[in-house]
Formats: C-alpha cells, sequence, structure tokens
C-alpha cells in the first residue's frame, strides 16, 4: 500500500509541480521554493521506485 501511494504521489507531482529540468534550471541560481520542490520531487520518486 505504502508503494502505491508514493506513486500515486508521483503521477500527481507530475501533473501539478513544474518540471525544472526541461526549463534548464541552474541549481546554483534556483530559489529555496524551487529547491525544496525539487526535494520533494526526489523523495517521491525514490519512494515510489523502493
Amino acid at each position: 500500500m505504502k508503494k502505491s501511494f508514493f506513486k500515486f504521489l508521483a503521477k500527481l507531482n507530475k501533473v501539478l509541480l513544474p518540471s525544472f529540468s526541461k526549463k534548464q534550471l541552474d541549481l546554483s541560481k534556483a530559489t529555496k521554493v524551487q529547491l525544496a520542490i525539487i526535494g520533494w520531487r526526489y523523495y517521491v520518486t525514490t519512494k515510489a521506485l523502493d
């Protein structure tokens, strides 16, 4: 159940949150909010793949 929840969250993130890799965002110039979104997406993705 936990893995399926994170898979659902990953799909939701893909639809709702912006993709910074498509925008070619430079991480050294990213704001704290952008870094938080990147961290959240990374966390959810790794949990969905475990």
